[in-house]
């Protein structure tokens, strides 16, 4: 027995639900079916911004917001002018949820759940009507004359249009390459870096606004760095590892990093500053306190590290010693050695090539009425609510071409 529906949206996640409520609240009269593989829809929405749910970023320009998307960066500008961040704040708002902008431009629902966030789009989809399959794990994907067929373990569907909204599935796209899909193979995107280092190794909780590059690359980026009990983490390393997440990959996670703990303060003019202080603080023990925006224990460590022992003064510091420690501070180099996945948000860089997306209607170019929404395609972004604003944006987009 087939079950037939004018639209099927295989995926019960952010994409999945946000592209069904849009359709439905402008065409009520089509009837529109979600399926969920597992027995629970909107997981990751649960677990996202450690269970607060980090639903979009305080940037309001899409030429400004596009250029946290290390992949889909040119796509997404169009996009963006049609839904941007602004767009979510009205659409969640007039949905009953008020948001709130955090310190670092973060925004969270103001109950601080991400059950508020799941709650509005349960009451919406009962509202409209809109069925909520779970269970249902898509097995094949069939092209009929002007119908798709969809079979799951248990059921077969048949619908005029399909929306995929399945996120990092391997499956799924597996089943795409059959229909001629290029899939960029996923490698993943957000973690940390792996570090055993005598100079950082006493330190974890210590953090610093740095400058971090990878050694022979392009890669830099900037931000707060975190020290933690297995290397290296915080925002600048977050970027820096979905920013270069092909080229770490290819380098098997085995490289070096220079970091400047003096964020960009260049090697000469700090090797000047070292000077004055020697002049200044003369009789002073050097390691006692940090002349930097540093904390006095990540400064103790560079300076031991710079073979000056604990009890020397200002004074005594000879040429190469204030050389090396110049150094340590603007142009320190670490060894990475593998990496650490961040937290829950695991996001991968990978997906359907951006090349085959119509970005006006998230319409696949290679088959009429087959369209996408989400972290299925070639897009992701660091962390901060961009991931999610990627899912709203594409599934209104997707609601409004329908």
């Amino acid at each position: 027995m087939n079950q037939n529906f004018d639209i099927i949206i295989v995926g019960g996640g952010a994409a999945g639900f946000f592209t069904a409520i849009n359709i439905v609240e402008k065409n009520p009269k089509l009837k529109v079916a979600i399926l969920e593989r597992g027995a629970e829809v909107l997981q990751k929405v649960r677990i996202s911004g450690g269970g607060r749910c980090n639903v979009t970023h305080a940037c309001f320009e899409p030429n400004e917001l596009v250029k946290f998307y290390p992949r889909g960066e040119k796509e997404l500008r169009g996009p963006f002018h049609q839904f941007c961040s602004g767009d979510t704040i009205e659409w969640f708002e007039k949905h009953g949820v008020e948001l709130k902008i955090e310190a670092d431009g973060r925004m969270f629902p103001v109950s601080n759940s991400s059950q508020t966030i799941i709650d509005c789009f349960l009451k919406a989809t009962q509202k409209l009507g809109i069925a909520v399959l779970t269970g249902q794990s898509v097995q094949s994907i069939f092209k009929k004359e002007s119908e798709w067929k969809i079979e799951t373990q248990t059921e077969n569907y048949l619908t005029e249009k399909l929306i995929l909204a399945t996120g990092s599935n391997p499956k799924v796209w597996e089943m795409l390459q059959t229909f001629g899909h290029a899939v960029v193979s996923p490698v993943p995107s957000l973690f940390t870096f792996n570090i055993k280092d005598s100079r950082i190794k006493e330190l974890p909780g210590v953090a610093a606004q740095v400058t971090v590059k990878v050694k022979d690359t392009k890669l830099t980026s900037t931000g707060p760095l975190l020290i933690t009990h297995w290397g290296m983490s915080g925002p600048a390393i977050l970027k820096l590892s979905a920013w270069g997440a092909r080229i770490l990959h290819d380098k098997n996670y085995q490289f070096t990093i220079l970091v400047n703990w003096l964020n960009d303060e260049d090697t000469a003019d700090v090797e000047k500053k070292l000077k004055v202080l020697k002049q200044e603080h003369a009789k002073k023990s050097v390691s006692k306190k940090s002349p930097f925006e540093l904390t006095n224990r990540l400064w103790e460590s560079l300076v031991l590290a710079s073979g000056i022992e604990s009890e020397t003064k200002w004074a005594d510091l000879s040429k190469t010693q204030l050389q090396n420690l110049a150094n340590q501070l603007t142009n320190g180099t670490f060894q990475v050695n593998g990496k650490s996945t961040f937290k829950e948000e695991f996001v991968t860089a990978g997906g359907i090539d951006l090349k085959e997306i119509n970005f006006k209607t998230m319409e696949s170019k290679l088959h009429e009425n087959l369209y996408f929404a989400g972290e299925i395609v070639n897009i992701d972004a660091i962390t901060g609510g961009f991931n999610f604003q990627n899912a709203w944006t594409s599934g209104f987009i997707v609601a409004s071409a329908i």
